[in-house]
């Protein structure tokens, strides 16, 4: 019977945030500016006749919950919101805090609490030796998966000190 045979070691490592983003406009001003500089030198590469960046928005999404309380601050309903873009959790949100029959069948007044928003941002990143690894962005860390070489969060890290949101 045939073994497997291991050809690479795949790793993944975790940055904790201090301080959790304080808001998602903050994790995407770091977004934008990463994808504008590619501050970690990633490099373009062709795949299925098409090239593609070195550091690319691979997936991402928010979610967040608009309560509805009574006269007497009682909890009485609650809508869950998982957006595919920010600007999308942003229009869905106002529609649902403008929405006065949704708010009459709860039975309360609707009010978004920002402070449980969580929201992922993953960007897919080339090396100039051919290797993809990804860079996922949360509220409260900063991820790196599928990477083999030691000198990918090297990068990252040594990058990543000098972002004051990433202490």
């Amino acid at each position: 019977m045939a073994d497997f045979v291991t050809k690479s070691t795949v790793k993944s490592a975790d940055r904790i945030l201090a301080t959790p983003f304080a808001s998602k406009a903050a994790l995407n001003t770091i977004i934008r500016n990463i994808l504008a500089d590619n501050p970690w030198g990633c490099t373009s590469y062709t795949s299925g006749g098409e090239t593609i960046p070195g550091v690319s928005k691979s997936s991402e999404y928010y979610t967040g919950t608009v309560v509805y309380e009574n006269n007497e601050g009682k909890q009485v309903g609650r809508v869950s919101v998982r957006s595919p873009t920010s600007g999308a959790f942003d229009t869905v949100i106002a529609a649902i805090l403008a929405n006065t029959a949704l708010e009459a069948s709860m039975g309360g007044t609707a009010s978004h609490d920002s402070s449980e928003d969580s929201f992922s941002v993953t960007l897919k990143c080339h090396t100039d030796t051919g290797e993809l690894y990804n860079v996922g962005f949360k509220r409260d860390k900063v991820s790196l998966s599928s990477y083999e070489s030691d000198t990918i969060p090297t990068t990252i890290d040594t990058w990543a000190d000098t972002i004051p949101e990433l202490a």
